[in-house]
């Protein structure tokens, strides 16, 4: 056991090298990042998604009732978010936590 602490700013703790490399985001064998849904599904580009609650769109005076089909989604490369098209709003991008596969 070693004395030596990471401290995760995105939970403003300090954590032990152990779970720091557990809490990493998982690299796919092709060197890029995997993204999962609410779920656990593996995302990939041209997936379709279903939200899994109502989300207030910033900017576009809008909200996307849970149930909503987004079809097409794109990977950013960040593990937490996806980049899509729905009707009326551009440049929209989702958190992969509040999406399922279909």
């Amino acid at each position: 056991m070693s004395d030596d602490y990471i401290y995760d700013e995105a939970t403003g703790e300090w954590i032990s090298p152990d779970d720091a490399a557990a809490a990493a985001p998982a690299e796919s064998p092709d060197g890029g990042v995997e993204v999962r849904d609410a779920a656990g599904n593996l995302l990939a580009d041209g997936d379709s998604v279903t939200l899994v609650k109502d989300l207030k769109v910033k900017g576009a005076n809008q909200t996307l009732k849970r149930g909503t089909v987004i079809k097409s989604i794109r990977l950013t490369g960040d593990a937490q978010e996806i980049d899509c098209r729905y009707e009326g709003i551009k440049g929209l991008v989702l958190r992969a936590e509040f999406v399922r596969k279909r």
